[in-house]
């Protein structure tokens, strides 16, 4: 295992653990009449988003980030993009530590939430595309399957990889509503106190280590 693939591992769970994406999930899930119906459609808007991002990049991107056939180390853009992320990923992590919770936010996606559970099927869609996706971690996760130089189908099967991932909880309450709705619907409304407690400290964790990977990678490019 490469230090690239522990970046793609980290990014792929810090965007699994975004606190916006948990929250927006559940809310999906909790607050409609027909949860696996506005589940199945949420899902398929972020992943169907996050997959045209990844397909494009296959062929846009491709290998263009991978270390040269004469060099171990990626290209110097690589190096500063790493540094760069890794800065900006640690200034995002101490503002968002330092922000006091807000109730306001919550109440606001609760109502935003409630409208779209009962909205039309294409609206549903664009609400898991815009709120779902993996948002900022996109980028990096686009570096990182570069510089692993696969093929374009290659590429595209470490995005569909990553997207699964990002989606996790999503997915899996998605298959625990087909095996029971009424339990899953319970524990999906017991985790949300669970998840404003303490999501955003999870998070901030991973995007540490993520961080933390970022700059090493491209301090030792930059220095090699």
């Amino acid at each position: 295992m490469t230090s690239v693939d522990v970046e793609l591992g980290l990014t792929a769970v810090a965007a699994m653990l975004s606190p916006t994406t948990l929250t927006f999930s559940v809310l999906a899930l909790v607050l409609s009449e027909r949860p696996r119906r506005t589940g199945v459609w949420f899902f398929i808007g972020a992943f169907g988003l996050t997959l045209m991002i990844g397909v494009v990049a296959a062929f846009v991107l491709g290998n263009a980030a991978a270390s040269s056939d004469n060099s171990s180390e990626p290209p110097t853009w690589v190096a500063i993009v790493d540094v760069v992320a890794g800065v900006l990923l640690l200034v995002y992590v101490a503002r968002a530590l330092r922000r006091p919770r807000d109730p306001r936010r919550t109440a606001d996606a609760i109502k935003r939430m409630s409208k779209i559970s009962s909205s039309p099927l294409v609206a549903i869609v664009g609400a898991g595309a815009a709120l779902a996706n993996p948002g900022g971690f996109i980028p990096i996760a686009l570096k990182d399957i570069s510089q692993l130089n696969p093929s374009a189908g290659g590429y595209i099967a470490l995005w569909v990889a990553f997207a699964l991932v990002s989606l996790l909880p999503l997915l899996a309450a998605l298959i625990a509503l087909g095996v029971s709705r009424d339990w899953t619907v319970s524990r999906l409304q017991a985790s949300r106190g669970w998840l404003e407690r303490n999501a955003r400290t999870l998070a901030a964790a991973i995007i540490l280590l993520l961080a933390a990977a970022l700059l090493r990678d491209g301090i030792v490019a930059l220095t090699s």
